[in-house]
């Protein structure tokens, strides 16, 4: 009896064994994890040095007065934005005014001096000429021919003085003009009043500062970049720049200057700037990705997709349905990834969403990020992660040369957690 009931208990275990324990049971009664994806890409990288400048004005002016005289309205204020020909300031013109109908009068007087004159050398010419003739016939003392003679010449020259004196006037009443003309003082191109150096009341000597004008259309991006990287600069080459606020700049090589500073080893490097996410002010430091090698095509992981396994770093790819992780081999960072040495190809699927509570074999519901979720920004390589550690934003060009101190502090401790870890 009690062989029999042990058989029939025994045997009962048995079949209720290989239940228990297949996993495929238990994964099918499990609803699949639901997970975001993304595809493993192929984009085209150069290496990259960071470079740090800031944003400058290529065109900034003192605007100055061209004439004196005494302020009698500002019509500006600092900040205030202006276009080409608008009103600066204005200076008291009643002066000017005056000395204007001034030079008018002595204009008409020395009209009436040309009409003078022309009268009398009129009179000159015909007495000189009837002398000449009343000589021909011996009717006149040759004396009296040459005095005659000497009028006409006087008439001459008095006509000729009355013409100068007309051609003075004139030029009086243009410097009058140009002087009224010029009382009001006028913005010489668009652009933003940073500075306004004179109030009504105030005398203004002519060459003194009115205002100054900086031209918000011409900005751009000077940099100090270490000489022995200058001639990997090509010209009109494409260069990413970021500002002190993250803004993403895009830039132009506009030109090298032909200076170097010798206790920095540097020279002066100025960068067109083609496109910002944000307005960009004047000073405002920036960021430059400097390319140091040539471009080359490699294989790119989403930074999210990378899971910490033992011994180095690993991923989740979706296989038909399910969750298998693989072992990779990463090497620099690119954008929002990071250079794939081994393990992966182009194509690939991996898990960039939910991939922290994933089981090996586990069925996910995947959902695609996209390629634009994918990597954004690719394109610039830096240094990749330590194994052990969180992988960082891929930050890039981020050489040890440009590093701030606290990110080589982190990097430090990253590199030694792991060595720690792994020893």
């Amino acid at each position: 009896m009690l062989n029999r009931f042990s058989c029939v208990f025994f045997g009962t275990v048995l079949l209720s064994l290989p239940l228990l324990s297949t996993p495929e049971a238990s994964t099918a009664q499990e609803r699949p994890a639901g997970v975001e994806t993304a595809p493993v890409e192929v984009v085209e990288m150069s290496e990259t040095s960071r470079s740090f400048g800031q944003v400058v004005a290529e065109r900034e002016s003192a605007v100055a007065a061209r004439v004196a005289g005494i302020a009698a309205d500002v019509p500006v204020r600092v900040g205030s934005r202006v276009k080409r020909g608008d009103i600066l300031a204005r200076l008291d013109t009643e002066l000017f005014e005056i000395e204007i109908a001034r030079a008018e009068t002595e204009l008409s007087i020395a009209e009436a001096g040309v009409r003078v004159a022309d009268a009398r050398l009129d009179r000159a010419i015909k007495a000189s000429e009837r002398a000449e003739s009343l000589r021909l016939n011996s009717t006149i003392a040759d004396a009296t021919v040459e005095e005659r003679q000497a009028a006409l010449d006087e008439a001459l020259g008095l006509k000729q003085e009355a013409m100068a004196r007309v051609a003075s006037t004139r030029n009086t009443i243009e410097r009058a003009e140009y002087t009224l003309r010029n009382a009001t003082i006028r913005a010489p191109f668009d652009g933003i009043v940073l500075n306004v150096a004179t109030e009504i009341g105030q005398f203004v000597s002519s060459g003194s500062e009115v205002a100054t004008l900086l031209d918000l259309g011409k900005v751009e991006v000077r940099a100090n970049v270490p000489a022995n990287l200058v001639d990997a600069l090509q010209p009109d080459s494409a260069v990413a720049g970021q500002t002190g606020t993250g803004a993403a700049l895009s830039l132009k090589l506009r030109t090298i200057l032909p200076t170097e500073y010798t206790t920095t080893q540097t020279r002066p490097v100025l960068f067109e700037i083609l496109d910002a996410s944000t307005p960009v002010a004047v000073g405002q430091s920036v960021s430059v990705d400097l390319p140091i090698s040539a471009p080359r095509e490699v294989v790119v992981v989403p930074k999210d997709a990378l899971v910490q396994a033992r011994g180095g770093w690993s991923v989740f790819v979706n296989d038909a349905g399910q969750a298998t992780p693989r072992p990779v081999e990463i090497g620099s960072a690119v954008g929002g990834g990071f250079e794939v040495l081994s393990g992966l190809q182009a194509g690939d699927e991996v898990v960039i969403r939910g991939n922290e509570r994933l089981r090996p074999g586990q069925a996910i519901a995947p959902s695609n990020a996209g390629p634009a979720n994918a990597v954004s920004g690719a394109g610039n390589a830096a240094q990749p992660p330590a194994s052990g550690s969180t992988p960082p934003s891929a930050l890039t060009g981020d050489q040890s040369a440009t590093t701030s101190p606290d990110d080589e502090t982190r990097r430090a401790t990253e590199i030694a957690d792991a060595r720690g870890e792994q020893g």
